[in-house]
């Protein structure tokens, strides 16, 4: 991550002015396309998506009440994969936000679905998978589910993700 100026302001204001939501909620943070996060082409480069989306994920952990406690325990989240679908480009000085949600886990991973919009219209699609590591070794997912006091059924994972979980198996395997 890079952005140190908005990894400051988010933990000394954001986070502790965040809003509230459940395990599986929608969190939301808005950001300006600054010149600084533009290309040559003149638009938001294509670096600069993944780091926002770490700051966005870890103001989702804020609104969820869980930065803190996995803070605390000493978890640190680790993305696995990521895929990004590109749909239209964010031109400078466009505020935006980014949209997490938490959209299921299987036995090894979460999976969360990211989106860029702004005044409606949808400017990339991104879908993480993760774990949470603790002193070298994954937390396990049941642990993760646990903690967060979740005791709803698991939500079914969407079409493109099981679609895409498959698609990186077919990669490992392929590449062993």
């Amino acid at each position: 991550m890079n952005l140190y100026f908005r990894l400051f302001w988010l933990f000394i204001w954001r986070v502790r002015h965040c809003n509230s939501i459940d395990f599986l909620g929608t969190s939301r943070i808005s950001y300006r396309a600054l010149p600084l996060d533009c290309d040559i082409n003149c638009h938001v480069t294509n670096s600069r998506y993944p780091a926002l989306m770490d700051l966005a994920r870890t103001y989702m952990l804020a609104e969820m009440g869980l930065l803190k406690r996995f803070i605390k325990l000493k978890w640190l989240p680790i993305v696995n994969a990521a895929e990004f679908t590109y749909i239209r480009d964010i031109k400078p000085l466009t505020k935006f936000e980014i949209e997490s949600k938490l959209v299921g886990w299987d036995d090894k991973y979460f999976y969360i679905e990211q989106r860029f919009v702004s005044d409606n219209i949808l400017h990339c699609i991104v879908h993480v998978r993760g774990v949470f590591v603790c002193k070298g070794k994954q937390v396990p997912i049941d642990t993760m589910v646990k903690e967060v006091n979740f005791e709803g059924p698991r939500p079914e994972l969407p079409p493109e993700v099981v679609k895409w979980k498959a698609f990186l198996q077919l990669k490992k395997e392929r590449n062993i």
